[in-house]
């Protein structure tokens, strides 16, 4: 018998993880509630739920409702201290995240996947691996579909799934086969209240591993080493500064692998990927295969065969003698550091949008040394403006138009045009995809052989 068969369940948020969890409920025999902080002309396909029988809470979250349910379930833009979640916790109802509901439906061996940066790249590189090797495997979490969609199939050889912090939150048993933790930065302080907090929540991934299980951790990064000192899995490093004894190094020219006596070698000048931080992605991904017993040129060349992923230093065009890149996924410092350590003088970096709370710092020495144009939108701009505006010639943009139209003024030929933002979107457009897809489009339309206004 189904275990949520007739039971109250309520779904805190009806974004694309909230719908996907009412679909996964309805299937198991449960009575639903859904509550979202919108009001119901605001709430997807609100007319067929209601249909379905799903009482909908709309315009906030009902202490009574949520009270009287038998589990709550919640999506992961929903902050665990929100009142009538806090009160529900309190009367002891338990309150779970899809991560953990999914991974108690599935069988198949888990690859999860998390850390500030390179998560979406090192997911899809780990599950274009395993299906080269002819698994049938489920690509998604914080990545695309949710976890929560796999159990529509059966069959599955492996799961590989992106786990953002948020995720990670509301685990009570998860424990995936392989964890993977690639790096940590500061990111999500406008939810968190410190680095340690941020720390701990991604240190979920693997804190119910046992001996049998697999932590794959980068051993040049000091918070990772932190983070995983009381893991209780096997331990795999991954080094891009060094070759290792046993695991995945770099020597400059190529990734070695050695594991058990045996070495392998991969050619980085094979890869479309670029960037020192796409070579530990192709490092951590490649390790759950191999570990595995995947053939080490049949993984190599899924890794080669990649080209990147939409909204990730894609270039969009190159016009008058200037290159424009999309980076709108980088919501962090630590990401657009990456991004602008590939390029060189003069870069105008448009930059922007709703603040995460993190320290703008770390990019005081790239903006001085690279960014001859500081172009700035969004809630943040005055703060980013205070700490490094007088590094390069800085001016705010009414909107992604206003920014488009100032950097075609201002980048001369020879010159790089990069969105890397540097925060999250939802301050102007409703995700980083939308962000970067207006931004290419107004791009794409520029027409050639303007003059330059200075």
């Amino acid at each position: 018998m189904n275990p949520y068969a007739g039971k109250n369940v309520a779904i805190v948020g009806a974004g694309r993880t909230g719908l996907a969890l009412v679909g996964y409920f309805l299937r198991a025999g449960a009575r639903l509630t859904l509550s979202d902080r919108r009001e119901r002309d605001r709430i997807p396909q609100a007319e067929t739920l209601t249909q379905a029988g799903v009482r909908l809470d709309c315009g906030g979250h009902s202490a009574e409702l949520l009270g009287a349910a038998d589990l709550i379930v919640v999506s992961p833009g929903v902050p665990l201290d929100q009142p009538a979640l806090a009160a529900a916790a309190r009367a002891g109802v338990p309150i779970l995240g899809e991560i953990e509901i999914a991974w108690r439906a599935l069988r198949a061996p888990l690859v999860a996947i998390t850390g500030t940066n390179g998560k979406s790249t090192t997911t899809t590189l780990c599950g274009d691996i395993f299906q080269a090797w002819g698994k049938k495997t489920f690509v998604g979490g914080n990545l695309g579909q949710p976890l929560i969609d796999a159990t529509r199939e059966d069959g599955w050889d492996w799961l590989v799934a992106e786990l953002s912090s948020f995720q990670l939150e509301a685990v009570a048993d998860f424990r995936p086969r392989f964890a993977l933790l690639l790096n940590i930065t500061e990111d999500h302080l406008d939810r968190y209240p410190d680095m340690d907090s941020y720390l701990a929540a991604k240190a979920q991934v693997f804190a119910r591993q046992q001996n049998d299980d697999v932590t794959v951790l980068n051993l040049e990064d000091p918070l990772v080493l932190k983070a995983a000192a009381e893991c209780r899995a096997r331990k795999v490093f991954f080094s891009s500064a060094r070759v290792l004894d046993e695991g995945m190094g770099f020597d400059g020219d190529a990734l070695v692998w050695r594991m058990g006596g045996c070495e392998e070698r991969f050619a980085v000048a094979d890869m479309q990927l670029r960037g020192l931080h796409n070579v530990e992605n192709a490092m951590a991904a490649l390790i759950p295969a191999l570990l595995s017993g995947c053939p080490a040129a049949l993984a190599w060349r899924a890794v080669c065969a990649f080209g990147g992923l939409p909204h990730r230093m894609v270039p969009v065009r190159r016009l008058d003698g200037v290159t424009w890149y999309n980076d709108s996924k980088a919501t962090n410092v630590g990401s657009v550091v990456k991004s602008l350590a590939g390029l060189s003088h003069p870069v105008t970096l448009i930059a922007g949008g709703k603040d995460k709370g993190g320290d703008y710092a770390p990019l005081v020495p790239l903006v001085r040394e690279r960014v001859a144009h500081l172009i700035l939108i969004g809630e943040a701009a005055a703060r980013i403006e205070s700490v490094l505006g007088a590094l390069a010639h800085c001016l705010r943009a009414s909107d992604m138009a206003d920014a488009v139209r100032r950097a075609r003024e201002l980048t001369p030929a020879g010159g790089t045009v990069l969105l890397s933002p540097a925060c999250s979107s939802y301050d102007m457009f409703r995700d980083f995809e939308e962000r970067g897809d207006i931004f290419a489009g107004l791009v794409k339309a520029l027409p050639e052989g303007e003059a330059k206004a200075v």
